[in-house]
């Protein structure tokens, strides 16, 4: 089947006219040397290098550059559930680094055990086992080697438009082309379906999903027989989220056909949806599931792969073997991170907010023809951008707007070229949030 890879990404805005425009009238020459400076010793790459601006602090859903503007930060990288800095977090490192600031393979510690106790509880059964990666990357590795291990088989079976990470192992089963182009051979083995996404559908369904990518995931791994997993983003980043139905069908096509699923959580997980866990708006449960970003507090990498206690096959293998696997400082973080989520009521709370700001963007493409399409679960949400002469994607207008906004204080990220991607921490204030709405119609209405 043909990549359907995004015919844009946020890394393009890198090189565009737009950024340079932006620069040029917004940043000074103080951070303009900065940046420069930057420039001259990182790898040019898309995504990051060279940089849009300098950043001198970040707290709670604020960025603060070198010039002293405040940005709401409906971006964040997907690491700030809690938002930056939050006191318990920062004051439970600090505690950490006072007692064990490091751990050794071949040894263990308290805040290790203590988290991948805490993560097997809120988890359903019957994922009971655990391992720490320093990066949801990793992770993701540790999961492809353990499904090879349980089933003798090397076969996955991902989605285009994917993303896993940046390693070599994740941009095989992903399927994002700014990853994968000039990446020289993959992993093999590495079949690719089209996502759930009724909007941009190979089977033309036309903004109704009648489900056929989910039959066509059976049709593939009965043709195939020997698929060691199914890989996939509970919902993707877009967002996109598939109909209720989606994920039972698959899981019972894994089940038909002895291959696992994976289901990728990395972004989502700890209450970003409106439930712990973003597979449970589906009733379904995995046979692994991979989270990481917020685990860490927006302070620490840190990543860990749930699996089934079954599963707990390889003991003479190493799976993971990272040196920072059992990072106490970084498990220590993890912890308050939960504890903050649990204490503020984060997840119930990103639920209620959510549904208030999805009403707030319905309320907005009532009046804004270029808006296609409002959709979220939680405080993940997705505001779509057409032409609506020609009902066509409209980069240059998601670029425009997100400048704007830019200039007026909210940073978030453009998703497939013309989604504007909201994910803004869970513990936001709702003035905050009815305050970053308003920056979008602002916006929108600026390039009417």
């Amino acid at each position: 089947m043909k990549e359907l890879h995004h015919l844009r990404s946020e890394g393009d805005l890198n090189i565009s006219p737009a950024r340079s425009s932006w620069q040029a009238e917004y940043i000074d020459e103080s951070t303009r040397s900065v940046l420069d400076e930057d420039a001259r010793y990182f790898l040019h790459q898309s995504l990051s290098t060279p940089c849009l601006n300098v950043l001198q602090g970040c707290d709670g859903p604020f960025l603060e550059d070198l010039q002293g503007n405040r940005i709401l930060d409906f971006h964040g990288n997907s690491v700030h559930q809690v938002g930056f800095g939050h006191p318990r977090v920062i004051s439970a490192i600090k505690r950490q680094l006072d007692d064990l600031p490091f751990c050794t393979r071949r040894y263990t510690n308290r805040p290790a055990i203590e988290l991948a106790r805490e993560l097997t509880t809120l988890a359903p059964d019957p994922l009971n086992k655990i391992l720490f990666a320093p990066g949801g990357s990793s992770a993701i590795g540790i999961a492809l080697k353990l499904a090879r291990m349980a089933t003798g088989r090397f076969k996955t079976l991902s989605m285009w438009d994917a993303f896993h990470g940046a390693s070599l192992d994740a941009i095989s089963v992903g399927g994002e082309a700014i990853f994968r182009k000039d990446a020289g051979p993959l992993l093999p083995g590495t079949e690719h379906v089209p996502p759930p996404d009724s909007r941009h559908c190979p089977w033309d369904c036309a903004g109704s999903c009648k489900l056929k990518c989910a039959e066509y995931i059976n049709y593939v791994l009965e043709k195939e027989g020997d698929v060691c997993a199914v890989i996939a983003e509970t919902v993707r980043s877009i967002p996109y989220f598939p109909p209720k139905d989606y994920w039972r069908i698959v899981r019972e096509a894994c089940d038909r056909h002895g291959a696992l699923l994976i289901l990728d959580e990395i972004p989502h997980c700890l209450g970003r949806t409106g439930r712990m866990f973003t597979f449970e708006h589906y009733d379904v449960v995995p046979d692994m599931v991979v989270i990481g970003k917020g685990l860490g507090g927006g302070v620490f990498p840190l990543a860990a792969l749930l699996a089934r206690e079954d599963l707990d096959c390889a003991p003479d293998r190493a799976l993971g073997h990272y040196t920072h696997e059992k990072n106490p400082v970084a498990c220590a973080a993890g912890l308050a991170t939960l504890e903050v989520i649990r204490d503020e009521r984060l997840v119930e709370r990103s639920h209620e907010l959510g549904t208030r700001a999805l009403s707030m963007l319905d309320e907005i493409k009532s009046r804004h023809p270029s808006v296609s399409d409002v959709r979220g679960k939680g405080l993940l949400l997705g505001v779509e951008l057409i032409d609506p002469a020609t009902g066509q994607r409209d980069f240059e207008l998601a670029e425009q707007v997100m400048y704007h906004c830019l200039t007026m204080g909210l940073s978030f990220k453009l998703s497939m070229g013309n989604v504007l991607t909201l994910a803004p921490p869970l513990n936001i204030e709702e003035s905050e949030l009815q305050r970053a709405i308003g920056i979008i119609d602002a916006a929108l209405s600026e390039r009417m």
